[in-house]
């Protein structure tokens, strides 16, 4: 059988439960930025930066000069928050990914358990590991 907390043998897989908190000053900064920007105040901003861009077309010397001024800020800023926002994307998507494993993993123990009474549920089990990809996963 595979290995496995619940069984004698140790486990060498890794489960959500333990993925250690430890993250980066940038992991922090950007999963604070994430949940900044996903709030009705940054929206506010947005809007009343662009309140207070407009009527900069009566000092700037142009008009091209005016929409270089907001192209420019808004460029900017979404190229930083797409980085940022990606970053924390990705470790969502990878919780998320190790929460699943472990779904499916602990459901093909069950079948593997259950597979003597009911030999059904080891055909079963294999199409879910093969599925997965779990036994894949489990040797590398």
């Amino acid at each position: 059988m595979r290995d496995n907390p619940h069984h004698s043998g140790a486990s060498t897989k890794t489960m959500p439960s333990d993925v250690q908190g430890k993250l980066t000053i940038f992991d922090r900064f950007a999963t604070t930025t994430a949940t900044l920007t996903a709030k009705a105040g940054f929206f506010v901003f947005c809007v009343l930066l662009v309140l207070l861009w407009a009527p900069t077309f009566l000092i700037l010397p142009s008009v091209d000069t005016w929409q270089l001024v907001i192209n420019t800020a808004t460029t900017i800023i979404t190229f930083l928050l797409v980085a940022l926002l990606q970053n924390t994307q990705s470790r969502s998507d990878e919780a998320l990914q190790q929460k699943l494993n472990a779904i499916a993993d602990a459901l093909a123990d069950f079948m593997g358990e259950f597979s003597d009474s009911r030999p059904e549920l080891e055909r079963h089990r294999r199409e879910l590991a093969e599925a997965v990809g779990l036994e894949t996963r489990e040797s590398a």
